[in-house]
């Protein structure tokens, strides 16, 4: 379960010797017929039907705002690099639990320069991040807390909460005894999910969002960070069912695409320090977002 994000082409290099790096060159974007918005209209309506039927309307408006954000972060990215990308796509998910997978745009030409790269990748996690935290606190501040005894009739889930989570449970409520659960507020599920989509993305993985940072910070030795990641993924889903699906899907990119990131032609040419800062940002920003065990038995979630 998570945001599938944006799907970036793979960038072949031409067998000519490449142009003289230029930082400041903006490549041209071909002309393209316009597309009809009515299809993106559609999915945003029926997505929010399905998460309105899922939770609620403070979700369902909340969990759209994060996932809008994050994907309009890539798409004026692309915008501001002449990058031919479509607008967001919204699927709705009427029968899994949150109502809808994610959201993701379509790039729909090769990002042929790291800092571009670098750029685009980033905008979308920043974007949903700065959203989602205050969806998450508003959300934990409308939640409750209750004895376990009162809500657990056995058939319910319990979501693992983030650090950011238990920062804004821990700065509303104060430590919770050992017999006491957070009753989440549908709009605290919304930043929970924001939190979880922000951590599946920032995975370093081939053409996750993640894996664009690491290749645009470590050039080819991404390779192996991909390959390390989906080890890991493998030993999460021993310590949590939740992460087979995420694992699954991981390891069929990883049988079909490569490991090996798509290359840009100034691969060689570092980033610069305010971007190095960025990448380190978006580590702490996977950090505050994941939870090793993101779905267990319980029920967390009220009615709005």
């Amino acid at each position: 379960m998570g945001d599938s994000s944006s799907s970036f082409p793979e960038t072949r290099v031409p067998a000519e010797p490449p142009p003289p790096y230029d930082p400041f060159f903006v490549p041209p974007t071909p002309p393209r017929r316009p597309e009809p918005k009515i299809r993106f209209v559609v999915l945003l309506l029926l997505t929010y039907g399905s998460t309105y039927l899922a939770v609620g309307p403070s979700y369902a408006i909340s969990l759209l705002a994060i996932l809008g954000a994050h994907e309009f972060g890539h798409y004026f990215a692309c915008r501001y690099y002449r990058v031919d990308a479509s607008l967001p796509y919204f699927p709705p998910m009427p029968l899994v639990l949150t109502g809808t997978l994610g959201a993701f745009i379509r790039i729909r030409q090769p990002i042929l320069r790291k800092r571009d790269l670098f750029d685009i990748g980033i905008a979308g996690p920043i974007a949903g991040f700065l959203v989602a935290i205050p969806v998450l606190f508003i959300g934990v501040y409308l939640s409750t807390v209750m004895p376990v005894a009162e809500i657990d009739d056995g058939s319910s889930l319990e979501l693992g909460e983030p650090l950011l989570f238990q920062m804004a449970s821990w700065m509303t409520f104060g430590p919770l005894a050992d017999d006491e659960i957070l009753v989440a507020h549908p709009m605290a599920f919304a930043g929970w999910f924001g939190l979880l989509a922000t951590a599946l993305n920032l995975f370093p993985f081939g053409q996750l969002d993640g894996g664009h940072i690491s290749y645009a910070v470590l050039g080819q030795k991404s390779t192996l960070v991909s390959k390390g990641t989906v080890v890991i993924l493998i030993g999460l889903s021993f310590f949590s069912l939740s992460w087979i699906a995420w694992t699954v899907l991981m390891a069929i990119m990883l049988l079909t695409l490569g490991a090996r990131h798509p290359r840009v032609f100034d691969e060689e040419v570092p980033l610069d320090r305010a971007r190095m800062w960025l990448a380190g940002f978006a580590v702490v920003m996977f950090i505050l977002c994941f939870t090793p065990a993101p779905i267990q038995p319980l029920d967390i979630v009220t009615a709005p």
